[in-house]
């Protein structure tokens, strides 16, 4: 091969990228606003108007998970990326129902029947809760952590919607409590994540014993 032909396929060869692990900043990003809406939920410090966790639902809990989703499908990390992916989405669409602009809470306003904006929400919850439970069957050769992530995650979303349907703030505050422990355990998980063989020390995952051929 003449020098003149190995510069060609060095110039046009495809580059391999070496992509950081995306997992920390999406299980951050994920952790720190479901911290920051459940204790609203719970209504620590008197405060029972969510708003706030607009911004956070927005760009971080929204944007940031979302991007975190793209980098893992380029790694190659199917579960990472639907999962980050589609809570980034969820986020985006739960800040949306903040936004008056939206028109989402003026449509119900409007209607003939306005409490029927609660039992909306409570199937709103359902749905994420069905798409969360699918993820924790798909955690349970991943993790022990994972696992529990998204088994406190279903938690969080059934005792919402339940707590909704019934119209029940007892209830609505309970699920504020799963999703604290549900952010707790995802800042657990992301830092696992982010600490290396590298750093002061190490925290364990609870890797599943492999699968017998």
């Amino acid at each position: 091969m003449s020098a003149v032909e190995a510069s060609i396929i060095h110039t046009f060869a495809p580059r391999r990228s070496k992509i950081a692990n995306p997992g920390p900043l999406g299980l951050f990003s994920f952790a720190s606003t479901t911290l920051i809406l459940s204790l609203y939920n719970v209504h620590a410090r008197g405060i029972d108007t969510p708003n706030v966790v607009v911004g956070m639902a927005l760009f971080c809990g929204g944007l940031a998970q979302l991007l975190a989703g793209m980098w893992e499908f380029a790694t190659g990390n199917t579960f990472g990326a639907t999962a980050f992916t589609s809570y980034g989405a969820f986020w985006l669409s739960f800040a949306t129902l903040l936004i008056p602009a939206s028109g989402v809470g003026a449509a119900y306003k409007a209607s003939e029947n306005p409490a029927q904006e609660v039992d909306a929400i409570a199937i709103y919850l359902t749905s994420w809760m069905v798409l969360t439970f699918l993820f924790f069957l798909a955690s349970l050769r991943k993790s022990v952590g994972l696992t529990a992530l998204f088994f406190c995650l279903t938690a969080t979303f059934m005792v919402l919607a339940v707590g909704e349907y019934i119209h029940d703030d007892g209830i609505i505050k309970t699920g504020g409590v799963f999703g604290i422990i549900t952010a707790a355990i995802a800042y657990y998980c992301g830092l696992a994540e982010l600490l290396t063989d590298d750093d002061l020390f190490t925290m364990p995952l609870g890797k599943y014993a492999s699968r017998m051929a």
